[in-house]
């Protein structure tokens, strides 16, 4: 092997070659979009890899797009991925992810501020239903991913910014990879949900200050995943 391969395996994180080795069970399987995946537990005997480095591996394939992950439906291939080169897409969003972070953070953290001073009855009511919509999906062992994007939407919603609303919605693709990636930490979405809490008291309370605040330490903490933790 030249010294160029060995570095690469060197470089390469054990989630990452568990990815490339699931794309090639899909496609020696030959399943294609539409197709359900085994369960965890047995694919991951199947690969000979543990349930922890192959549901990292699952959450990296569901963020690039090639997988969908359906609480209460399993695991189903959204994108057949043939002969896109997994470990660099994944790579990809990993090097784009502080930056999207950083954008969140500006525009969101304004937003909040906006919809404390701006914010009507309907606007309130339609938070107050996001956050029931995402409570009922983690009580149930979901990871929230509907009712989080619909709270988000119905904050940037009630600020009353056209443009803003505008911006958000340019990156609305890039806003999903990061909260796919946030809500498959452990324990994530139940935080989630305490941080969606408080944001939606400041913005009731009618203060800016601290809905800007609240947002700004919920963009901190989701921002908090195992994609960055591990390093390059």
């Amino acid at each position: 092997m030249s010294t160029s391969g060995m570095s690469r395996l060197t470089r390469t994180r054990l989630y990452e070659q568990v990815a490339e080795q699931i794309t090639g069970w899909i496609e020696s399987n030959g399943l294609t979009t539409g197709d359900r995946l085994p369960p965890e537990r047995e694919l991951a005997q199947r690969l000979g890899v543990s349930r922890a480095t192959l549901s990292q591996a699952l959450v990296a394939l569901e963020v690039i797009g090639v997988v969908t992950v359906r609480h209460g439906d399993g695991t189903v291939l959204s994108d057949a991925p043939g002969p896109r080169r997994i470990v660099e897409a994944i790579r990809a969003h990993a090097h784009r992810l502080p930056e999207i972070i950083d954008t969140r953070d500006a525009l969101e953290t304004k937003i909040a501020a906006l919809a404390a001073a701006r914010r009507t009855a309907d606007d309130l009511a339609r938070i107050d239903e996001a956050i029931a919509e995402m409570a009922r999906d983690v009580e149930a062992g979901g990871r929230g991913v509907e009712g989080d994007e619909r709270f988000h939407g119905a904050v940037t919603a009630a600020a009353h910014s056209l443009l803003l609303a505008r911006l958000m919605d340019e990156i609305r693709d890039l806003v999903r990879e990061t909260r796919i990636e946030s809500l498959s930490q452990p324990g994530r979405p139940a935080d989630s949900l305490v941080g969606h809490r408080a944001i939606a008291d400041a913005i009731r309370s009618g203060d800016p200050e601290a809905a800007a605040d609240a947002m700004h330490a919920h963009v901190v903490m989701v921002s908090d995943v195992a994609v960055l933790r591990d390093g390059s």
